[in-house]
């Protein structure tokens, strides 16, 4: 445990003689009169002593390494700090909760997306071009997605901490063009690290400059979505000073959130959405039109909505690597988020897991955001905190060098299907093994699921696309009634729960019968008993271009007719099946929610007795019964 040189000041002169990491009396909490400024501690956490109306509220613009908008300057990038008094009135030095964001002010709101209704898939060869063909002049707000400015000092201030609110580069107040996700955005919010920690130049309002003399130079980060995605790609830079990061529903590989295995796949609820529509968001409609207009359009012509190819352009916006991450990570993420699909976190994790970084995870039953400040885990030694208090704990323990134990408690929370929330040692579950389920069918319009011998008929199904009119709520409904549009399978009612942990695995023989090539997806469905009105919940989804049946970043054509054999994981999830209920796989060709949806007609040919489904159960195969 690193220990901070200001420690003697903490605790110190107060009443009642608190120590930290010590639970002191109930009147330890308020200190004397003529004690010197220093946090106070209470149960292992730091309390609200300081002034918040007394706070001192500073706006400084940082110097950062990139020049975005090309103009020969380097951009400086605003950022708003609120920090106790005695931080100047008493030399007192005090670590920083620090928020990154595009969303600040003069967000474009009603910025136009393309259609997704497209003429043809543009990787059939007939739409050599960057942009769609529109049937439909579709325009979305992408308003929803803002994170607007929280509570984050209102907290924490009076708990001895300066909070950073800062303005990416190419929004709001700050110089230059957004980049979506980049080198340089990252290193444009790595500068306030750098200015915390005296390696980066800074200016008031009126030009002079500044100093962070007010600080120890321990760093945090936290924010949700984009907000939570910074903390990533500045600690995959190994930037001293970053003590801690508390990313909440946030990116790991753009890739991943605006593809899925060489298709363009939208976040959900923003179908047309990339990495251009995000950037002129940011931008706001005046800058985007403007004077970064020229940037946007590389933006446009880079991302690639033809192949849908990873490429150096998705390569300069994967964060993945956590070799050089020197900072502390709780993650926090929906197991139901499909804006920020749940292999943001999954993938992060492993990666995180891998090197060795100190981590903690948090996982809710939630969509895109955080849990809810009065979310709240029982441990195992009897004592609950809020989701805030954890927060609160881990912070205190990384940035004052508060030893409260947050890092002796259960490696992963997660909240069950009943919302009470789980401690488990890790995740995913030690416990998972992958158990095949395989496809079995005995004429040309059902299927089972089975982990026994799959019949010896060897039938071939087909289904034909009709994505554009029908949503998958209705590909997923009466699974026992035949439907031309999509293949339906279903295991026997278990006799007991089957919790799943982890990324299933979809394995397919398919062709393509009379176009070059299609979209693919697959649901993992939660089927209630048989005759009961149960409706059936979607576990979890994944997409596939056969056309990368090898490589995200390779397309091989297909030979039409032909039978391929095809993998790809379906998004990681955290899920208990209930006894009594079956386990269901829907397969089915566009995604009205998420994929390019091309006129109806396309045929699919599925070989079922080569296919199967692996499902990471916990306690392997004796704990899947049927």
């Amino acid at each position: 445990m690193r220990r901070s040189p200001h420690l003697a000041l903490l605790g110190v002169g107060l009443s009642g003689a608190l120590a930290l990491g010590a639970t002191p009396a109930p009147a330890a909490a308020e200190p004397s009169a003529t004690a010197p400024p220093g946090i106070v501690v209470v149960d292992g956490m730091t309390q609200p002593v300081f002034s918040l109306t007394d706070a001192i509220e500073e706006r400084v613009y940082v110097e950062t390494t990139v020049d975005t908008d090309r103009d020969g300057l380097r951009d400086r990038v605003a950022i708003d700090i609120s920090r106790p008094r005695e931080t100047a009135t008493e030399g007192f030095k005090v670590p920083v909760v620090f928020e990154h964001s595009p969303y600040r002010k003069d967000v474009w709101y009603d910025v136009p997306y393309p259609s997704v209704l497209v003429d043809e898939l543009p990787q059939n060869g007939l739409t050599r071009h960057s942009g769609l063909r529109s049937t439909g002049g579709q325009v979305q707000r992408a308003g929803a997605k803002a994170n607007l400015p929280g509570s984050l000092d209102d907290y924490y201030v009076p708990r001895g901490y300066a909070v950073v609110l800062g303005q990416s580069v190419g929004t709001g107040d700050s110089d230059g063009c957004p980049t979506s996700g980049d080198h340089a955005e990252t290193l444009g919010t790595r500068a306030v690290v750098d200015w915390l920690n005296g390696r980066a130049k800074a200016y008031d309002t009126n030009g002079a400059a500044v100093a962070a003399d007010w600080t120890t130079g321990a760093v945090g980060m936290t924010g949700v979505s984009y907000n939570g995605t910074l903390p990533n790609q500045v600690a995959a830079t190994g930037v001293p000073g970053l003590r801690t990061i508390v990313p909440v529903a946030a990116i790991s590989s753009w890739y991943d959130y605006y593809r899925a295995n060489g298709l363009v796949v939208a976040p959900g609820t923003y179908q047309g959405e990339d990495v251009d529509v995000l950037a002129r968001f940011t931008a706001g409609r005046a800058r985007a039109q403007g004077r970064c207009a020229n940037e946007i359009a590389e933006l446009t012509a880079r991302q690639d909505r033809v192949t849908g190819d990873y490429s150096k352009f998705w390569a300069d916006r994967d964060h993945l690597d956590a070799r050089k991450v020197r900072a502390s990570v709780l993650v926090v993420h929906g197991l139901n988020d499909w804006n920020v699909k749940t292999e943001h976190f999954a993938g992060w994790w492993d990666e995180l897991t891998r090197h060795r970084v100190p981590r903690r995870i948090w996982l809710h039953q939630g969509g895109h955001g955080g849990p809810g400040n009065t979310a709240s885990v029982t441990l195992p030694d009897g004592r609950t905190w809020t989701w805030k208090q954890t927060e609160n704990r881990w912070f205190d323990y990384w940035l004052w060098d508060v030893r409260n134990g947050v890092m002796d408690e259960p490696t992963a929370v997660v909240q069950r299907e009943d919302r009470v929330y789980t401690t488990y040692p890790n995740w995913p579950d030690p416990g998972a093994r992958a158990v095949p389920l395989r496809l079995a069918a005995t004429d040309a319009t059902t299927g089972t699921l089975t982990s026994g011998k799959p019949p010896k008929a060897k039938v071939e199904q087909s289904f034909v696309d009709e994505g554009r009119t029908l949503h998958p709520d209705a590909l997923v409904a009466e699974p026992d009634v035949a439907s031309p549009n999509r293949l339906a399978y279903r295991s026997p009612t278990l006799t007991r729960d089957v919790r799943i942990s982890g990324r299933p695995e979809m394995r397919l023989r398919m062709a393509v019968d009379n176009k070059p090539d299609a979209n693919l997806t697959a649901y993992l469905v939660d089927y209630g008993p048989a005759g009961s009105a149960v409706a059936p919940t979607v576990v979890t989804r994944g997409w596939l271009d056969p056309q990368n049946r090898r490589d995200p970043s390779r397309t091989e054509p297909l030979r039409q007719g032909k039978l391929y054999d095809l993998r790809w994981t379906l998004e990681p999830k955290d899920h208990i099946f209930p006894a009594g209920h079956r386990i269901g796989l829907v397969a089915f060709s566009s995604d009205q929610e998420y994929t390019l949806l091309p006129p109806g007609g396309t045929r699919l040919r599925v070989a079922p007795h080569h296919s199967e489904l692996r499902l990471p159960v916990v306690g392997g195969r004796t704990a899947l019964a049927f």
